[in-house]
């Protein structure tokens, strides 16, 4: 079959396409690229010369635009993972006089700045995509994505945008909360959104490591460094990280001569194992986080100030339970979820009763403690509902402190009432209104006050 020639003015694209947020491509019905915009080459790290001429196949990885220039069929808003990440490409047809003459295909991107939002932005909703397939774990190994930090309040809303914000950098992170508030969930919910996404993560818990065997934890250490050292020595936490992701957990609790290693890794990019003759270059992003006062612990000279601005380029804070009550609901239903998935039991709510004294419950434990009572509360109960039966003792506890609360309250309304209505029946003279009830005139001003009754 002859085709239609398919007349390219480089120049006069060049001028069309180079101030547009699109990476362009050309090719003609035999899936040769005749046009490609420089900024699509930059992105692909090519010389235009150099592809020009090219079966698009050859030049673009998981390209269909020459099967697009034969069906001539259009294909919009694809999804095509490309050099590492995921990019949206169209790709249109060109029919001249009922002919298929080549194919157009542009990736959206405005700079590689904007580029990585838009990453970032995929990998969110693919995260969220693999949580209910089960993929993600599969995947890389990471149990969590941003979707499982739940909450509709302000607070969680703000802290899931700047995690999306701040993801695609290399800047090191700070995450503060108290203990069981799901800072491993941020840090793996950065990771996954981030560049090094296809990289290792790796956790360290620097509060459960002994503090003899941190060093060689870390940084490893050569074939014979010291007695008793492992044959062919042994690779450090860093080292597994190289090109992804370091978490130090209770980075607070990391001894003074550990902290002085660890600000060098940061300053000099580099480490040296234990017995080591020179010290190894490394590429890895560090995000640590405590539950310790780190600004107290300066103070007392038991945390490097130097180390601290080293590793608090930007801070996240994650904000206890009982701050944001109101997403306790969504949490109860999320473990409910979660627990019956895994266990194969029927248990479908918490009955009105335990929701009302689980937002009673100050959850000093945080996520962590409501997620294991939920757990156990599966595991009790005899129905598809969790009832106060099924709670732990201290949470039944709460039922008294309830009654007693609604109580107080009760007797408060009533007294309000008959003062209110003491006043009225007397033309608001306090005195008169005083005596009618029974009390002195200094209680009734106080209780006026109190109630900030209006007459």
């Amino acid at each position: 079959m002859k085709h239609t020639a398919l007349f390219i003015n480089n120049h006069l694209l060049d001028l069309i396409f180079e101030s547009t947020y699109y990476g362009i491509v050309i090719v003609d019905s035999d899936g040769v690229i005749q046009y490609m915009s420089n900024n699509y080459c930059d992105f692909l790290g090519v010389e235009r010369d150099a592809v020009l001429g090219k079966h698009v196949t050859d030049v673009i990885e998981n390209t269909k635009m020459h099967l697009v220039a034969q069906t001539g069929k259009q294909d919009i808003a694809d999804l095509q993972f490309l050099r590492g990440d995921f990019v949206i490409a169209n790709r249109i047809p060109i029919i001249e006089n009922n002919e298929i003459v080549g194919a157009v295909g542009t990736i959206i991107f405005r700079d590689l700045d904007e580029w990585k939002k838009m990453n970032s932005h995929i990998k969110g909703v693919l995260s969220e995509l693999n949580y209910y397939r089960n993929e993600w774990i599969e995947s890389n190994g990471l149990r969590y994505s941003l979707h499982d930090l739940i909450g509709e309040t302000q607070e969680i809303q703000d802290l899931k945008d700047r995690v999306i914000r701040i993801a695609r950098g290399d800047i090191s992170i700070l995450l503060r909360g108290e203990s069981g508030t799901g800072k491993e969930i941020l840090a793996q919910s950065i990771h996954q959104l981030s560049e090094r996404s296809d990289k290792p993560f790796v956790k360290v818990n620097c509060g459960s490591i002994p503090e003899h065997l941190l060093e060689s934890e870390l940084f490893g250490y050569e074939d014979g460094a010291f007695t008793g050292a492992k044959k062919g020595g042994k690779i450090g936490k860093f080292h597994l990280a190289d090109g992804g992701t370091i978490f130090l957990d209770e980075v607070g609790d990391m001894p003074l001569h550990m902290q002085v290693k660890l600000l060098r890794v940061l300053q000099e990019r580099e480490f040296e194992p234990i017995g080591a003759l020179h010290p190894q270059k490394i590429n890895v992003r560090v995000i640590a986080a405590t539950n310790r006062p780190l600004e107290k612990m300066i103070e007392d000279k038991l945390f490097r100030e130097d180390l601290f601005y080293r590793i608090n380029a930007v801070q996240l804070f994650i904000p206890p339970l009982r701050s944001r009550r109101s997403d306790l609901p969504l949490l109860v239903n999320h473990f409910l979820r979660k627990v019956t998935k895994r266990i194969g039991k029927r248990v479908t709510c918490a009955s009105p009763e335990v929701l009302a004294l689980i937002k009673q419950y100050d959850w000093p434990g945080n996520i962590r403690e409501l997620e294991n009572v939920i757990e156990a509360c599966v595991h009790l109960t005899d129905s598809e509902m969790i009832g106060v039966d099924e709670l732990p003792d201290y949470l039944k506890g709460q039922k008294k402190k309830m009654e007693v609360t609604n109580l107080k309250s009760l007797l408060e309304e009533t007294e309000k009432n008959a003062i209110e209505s003491a006043l009225k029946k007397n033309n608001y003279d306090k005195n008169k209104a005083a005596e009618s009830l029974g009390i002195g005139n200094s209680t009734i001003y106080d209780k006026i006050k109190k109630y900030k009754i209006s007459y």
